[in-house]
């Protein structure tokens, strides 16, 4: 009955069989469906669960749900109770809803949260997932069969980063100086003609961090009534594999000739096909597309469309809306060697920011750098890293190139910080070790292996607590940046210069 099962989907159904093994049950229950997919599918879950905490939570309401009984035996074959049946047979109608020829995690997700009665879809709905939303999100995000799903399967797609659903999720630095190029950018998306926007500005000149500004307006619900339902899904040319930073000269790919070699042009196209698809179905979407000389130079090498076939008639009947960014040198290339651009996008300039300015950008997005590295940074120290950055990078513009700097510090005082005992990395690389075999036992059906493992891994977590609380690596941080971490990094820079 899973010939139409993903690999992913397979594996969950076989660790929602272990988990109920181990917890004494003779069925297994939606709950267990649950845990299967929490720990098969963490990348599915933490797009709708938003956090690690709800999902361990889930698995601590589960134990104290259930009642613990005498551990049935791996190598009996459990069988599925009624409402898991009802499940499967809910995810085969959500794939057949989609129009999808598989059946995966997602799917099944959505079958879990159709049995409204199970104690699987209580924990969902306790923590906001809803089963419209997620249908709903789902059927917008641009889709690629998953590998597995048939022999003819393409590839595996990341899907789209939704820009508005991370400014939801408080994901975004603020972005702070940038007020009369928003609303220029506002304005042009609110227009009847032209309605896509280049931004253009030197690397580091803040291009994406506007982009997520809007995001930002539009989730905070203070962005124009004609944008609050608009969703900013990025398109990043650079994250396919096999696609290279070593562009094409424009003028040739914009007439078909392709000299980069590079070998997933096809994926790439057929993503952006993908994403054009949807955009006509659904006026809700601004594509961001973050490096538009790079994607415009694509062009294919099987006779399919080139990507700038697929975005020209899109753009022009208005069928698309884009948000493209390039510096003001690739853009006067790209309107010479196809006018059709020009037509199609508005430029809005983004100027380097001067070291006030720039000052302000790093003070706002002060905190989010001392959460992520585990620091703390002094106004000094902020201060000076404006004023250093000047002389390096000369590739890149401020506030840009000090936001780096700022990063660069405080990782070399974290990497200086973190380092750990030898004995805590010898019981983390055997907890990963463990996880990996009891993992392995649980697919083959070697469940007496599993709990073997599962055993053992539960031992050595216990023994890396201990361990931290030993060498007190949870304790709050107190390392800070200093202006000498500052000029280390610039030192080390200019000694190695591994920057493009």
């Amino acid at each position: 009955m899973f010939e139409r099962y993903t690999e992913k989907a397979r594996r969950v159904i076989f660790f929602a069989r272990y988990e109920a093994s181990q917890f004494g049950s003779p069925y297994i229950e939606t709950e267990h469906l649950l845990l299967g997919l929490l720990r098969e599918d963490k990348a599915l879950t933490n797009r709708f669960l938003r956090s690690h905490i709800s999902v361990d939570a889930i698995r601590k309401q589960v134990e104290a749900h259930t009642t613990i009984r005498e551990k049935v035996s791996t190598s009996v074959d459990l069988p599925l109770s009624n409402e898991c049946k009802r499940v499967l047979a809910y995810a085969a109608e959500e794939a057949e809803r989609l129009g999808h020829k598989h059946i995966g995690t997602e799917h099944l997700l959505l079958g879990l949260l159709r049995e409204e009665t199970s104690f699987a879809a209580e924990l969902l709905k306790e923590r906001g997932v809803q089963l419209a939303t997620v249908r709903e999100e789902l059927a917008r995000t641009p889709h690629i069969p998953a590998a597995g799903s048939s022999p003819e399967a393409a590839p595996p797609a990341e899907p789209a980063r939704d820009l508005t659903q991370a400014a939801t999720n408080g994901e975004l630095a603020p972005v702070v100086g940038r007020a009369q190029e928003l609303n220029a950018l506002i304005e042009v998306l609110c227009s009847r003609n032209r309605k896509n926007v280049v931004l253009l500005g030197e690397r580091g000149s803040g291009k994406s961090s506007l982009v997520e500004a809007l995001a930002q307006r539009i989730a905070d619900g203070t962005a124009p009534s004609f944008l609050t339902e608009k969703r900013i899904l990025v398109f990043d040319p650079q994250s396919t594999a096999g696609w290279t930073r070593d562009r094409p000269k424009i003028a040739e790919s914009m007439s078909g000739v392709d000299p980069s070699g590079a070998v997933d042009r096809e994926k790439l196209v057929e993503r952006l096909k993908s994403f054009a698809k949807t955009s006509a179905e659904t006026s809700d979407v601004i594509l961001f597309i973050d490096d538009l000389t790079a994607l415009l130079a694509l062009a294919s090498k099987s006779g399919s469309p080139s990507a700038a076939a697929i975005l020209k008639p899109a753009l022009l009947r208005g069928k698309m809306q884009c948000i493209g960014v390039c510096t003001p040198g690739e853009y006067a290339t790209l309107t010479q060697a196809a006018s059709w651009i020009g037509d199609c996008f508005r430029p809005i300039h983004l100027r380097p920011m001067d070291e006030e300015s720039t000052l302000s950008v790093l003070q706002a997005s002060k905190r989010q750098f001392e959460e992520f590295h585990g620091v703390t940074y002094a106004d000094d120290v902020l201060e000076y890293a404006v004023r250093s950055s000047g002389s390096y990078l000369p590739e890149r513009s401020l506030p840009g190139k000090a936001l780096e700097l700022l990063d660069a510090a405080g990782a070399r005082v974290k990497l200086r910080k973190t380092a750990l005992p030898e004995e805590v990395a010898e019981v983390q690389k055997r907890i990963r070790f463990i996880a990996s075999r009891m993992a392995t036992a649980i697919v083959s059906h070697e469940f007496e292996k599993a709990r073997f493992y599962s055993e053992e891994e539960r031992k050595e977590k216990e023994n890396l607590r201990i361990l931290r609380e030993k060498y007190h690596l949870d304790d709050p941080p107190s390392s800070s940046v200093s202006r000498e971490d500052v000029e280390e990094v610039i030192k080390s820079w200019a000694e190695y210069p591994f920057r493009p």
